[in-house]
């Protein structure tokens, strides 16, 4: 038995919460620096789109007196976890490009979520839609050539006998936008004082166990759902082998675009 055997015991269909709250740390690093441009202040109502587990809610909270924090995400999973454990925060699942709300929000705050939108001329409407005139948008999120590297891998090892069966008529499940295309959306939607950037995020995993995880629990969760659980831990292995041979080994080319913006 492989030693990633026991990791592949469920069908994905919606995130593990749990696995993803264990394993975020680098998502977590990136959400403070990016907390630190919103800098909430007192009393504002802050959107935290793709909220995930809560985490970076939470501390929106210790940030400023009595600001109010709605935190949204579309899957039941990371919000039953984060529920769990905070306290003073308003959850709501909802989806990024139909939100409940009309100008309502001084801020939207949100980080690792966007690429998970396909559309994201309908994500830019919405956005606008819920903040007051005047408010702004401080995000991050994947973009640009993020995890080509992996995503190159996860291809080729799909086109291997042993799994190319599931993987007919496979799309991709990410947008990685880039920084015009983004502006252009953006000024599409109305906002104004656009700032968009591009910034490398190389982030390398202690072994072979720690690289697994993450990148089953996050940058391959739609890559599994397609397979049997019996083969999941044999595609991630070949994945991670490929990772072994890099300078550093078990190194995720991440990119991040970040995004600052007005209504």
């Amino acid at each position: 038995m492989s030693l990633l055997d026991g990791m592949y015991t469920q069908f994905m269909s919606d995130w593990d919460a749990a696995g993803y709250h264990r394993v975020s740390d680098p998502q977590w690093s990136w959400g403070l620096r990016v907390l630190e441009r919103l800098s909430p202040a007192a009393r504002e109502r802050i959107l935290d789109l793709g909220c995930g587990t809560g985490r970076l809610a939470c501390e929106i909270l210790q940030r400023a007196p009595r600001v109010t924090v709605t935190a949204l995400d579309r899957s039941w999973t990371m919000l039953a976890q984060a529920t769990g454990s905070s306290n003073g925060i308003h959850f709501v699942q909802a989806d990024a490009t139909s939100l409940p709300f009309a100008a309502v929000f001084d801020a939207v705050f949100s980080t690792a979520a966007f690429h998970w939108v396909r559309d994201h001329d309908r994500l830019f409407a919405a956005i606008y839609g819920v903040l007051r005139p005047g408010g702004r948008l401080v995000s991050q999120a994947g973009g640009g050539p993020n995890l080509a590297r992996l995503y190159e891998r996860a291809a080729e090892v799909a086109r291997r006998a042993e799994f190319a069966r599931c993987f007919q008529s496979w799309s991709d499940r990410w947008t990685f936008a880039g920084v015009e295309a983004t502006q252009a959306r953006m000024q599409r939607a109305g906002f104004v004082d656009i700032e968009v950037w591009l910034e490398p995020a190389p982030t390398t995993f202690a072994d072979a166990r720690a690289f697994a995880e993450f990148t089953s629990t996050v940058c391959l969760r739609h890559h599994l759902d397609r397979l049997p659980p019996s083969d999941r831990a044999a595609y991630v292995s070949r994945i991670t082998a490929l990772a072994a041979d890099d300078d550093p080994p078990f190194t995720l080319d991440y990119w991040r675009l970040n995004i600052d913006a007005r209504r």
